[in-house]
């Protein structure tokens, strides 16, 4: 448990800081972000705005982690590496997409069938050594052949079929993610109540894992390392709202797809290593929801342009927190109205996961 507690107070400190360093350095080097013209007048004012904030968030979660291993004597289980693989890779790919919109002075990047091989390649470097590789703290690997919801239910999975679902969902929550970062603070507080979600499911299933005298247990959990994945969840959790400080309305930085592709990807490898894969549309209800206003909006369009000729919109501008904007909404009501969502989402989620546990125990 200090190592939990240690993880995300030093992140929290460090991405208060290095954000800081960020905000004056980017902008020496004019690392301005770019605005879709095609988005709310309101946002044009943010051209310029410093951009690849989430270096700064990765950089304190890596930091973060490695000092409380360090500051508690503790070996970092193979779950947690793996979670930093995933983190970094997709902050990788974000972070070339992000360049190339400095570079290209626009505010798309790299193409879609580039981000998509990027996104790809960094979902199978995880996928392959989760699902064949053992933990180092247990004989659980780190990512079942089965589908879980708040445990593992039905038949093992074929593993070409589980290497699917994963590339699946990294690829989908980091989407997902990127399109909820359209707003001052909008994604960096949302996050922060997925992954505060996760900490206090990895510490729940450290308390109940099942081992020793709790093996036979039908409420005990499977899992690999739950309590180091707690450790780096509140990690992230920490950076998270540091990087907030100075990302609020009016950011003084931009997360960009640096940091939104990192935390949506990082989200994926929480919900599959603590064996809650379909539990992260609850706690991530936010960030479906949005996904589904730029799905619905895209195939709305299209379907009523093959019919009549004329394609319509369900909603003014997508993604979902840009309609309400165009409706007349102040950007800072939207924020913290979507933060609230968020935040029942993550209560709502744990609701489910507790409440399991309860019928079981």
């Amino acid at each position: 448990m200090r190592a939990v507690l240690l993880g995300g107070a030093i992140s929290l400190v460090l991405s208060l800081l290095l954000t800081r360093l960020a905000v004056r350095q980017f902008a020496i080097w004019g690392l301005g972000q770019e605005v879709r013209v095609d988005g709310p007048t309101t946002h044009l004012v943010k051209r310029g705005t410093p951009t690849m904030g989430g270096c700064a968030i990765v950089l304190s979660v890596l930091l973060g982690y490695a000092a409380a291993k360090l500051l508690t004597r503790e070996a970092p289980s193979a779950s947690a590496l793996l979670l930093l693989l995933l983190l970094v890779g997709m902050a990788g790919v974000g972070f070339l997409d992000d360049y190339l919109k400095i570079r290209n002075q626009r505010s798309l990047g790299l193409r879609s069938r580039a981000k998509v091989v990027g996104q790809a390649v960094v979902a199978l470097a995880f996928a392959v050594p989760a699902l064949r590789g053992s933990a180092s703290d247990g004989d659980t690997s780190p990512v079942s052949d089965r589908l879980s919801f708040v445990r593992d239910v039905g038949p093992a999975l074929p593993w070409i079929l589980l290497v699917g679902i994963i590339w699946l969902m990294v690829t989908g929550t980091s989407n997902a993610t990127n399109l909820t970062d359209g707003q001052d603070g909008l994604l960096a507080g949302s996050a922060t109540f997925v992954f505060a979600g996760y900490t206090v499911i990895g510490i729940w299933q450290n308390d109940h894992l099942c081992s020793g005298s709790a093996a036979g247990l039908a409420a005990c959990y499977q899992g690999g390392a739950p309590l180091d994945l707690a450790t780096m969840s509140a990690a992230i959790a920490g950076a998270c709202v540091g990087f907030l400080w100075w990302n609020a309305p009016p950011a003084r930085i931009i997360m960009g797809d640096t940091g939104s592709l990192a935390l949506g990807a990082a989200m994926a490898g929480f919900a599959l290593m603590t064996r809650t894969e379909l539990l992260l549309i609850v706690l991530g209800g936010l960030f479906v929801a949005v996904t589904m206003s730029v799905m619905l909006q895209v195939s709305w369009f299209k379907v009523t342009r093959r019919v009549s000729g004329t394609g319509r919109r369900l909603f003014l501008i997508a993604p979902l927190h840009h309609h309400f904007e165009q409706l007349g909404w102040q950007e800072v009501t939207v924020t913290i109205r979507f933060w609230i969502i968020a935040g029942l989402c993550s209560i709502a989620g744990l609701g489910i996961f507790y409440s399991e546990w309860l019928t079981r125990a």
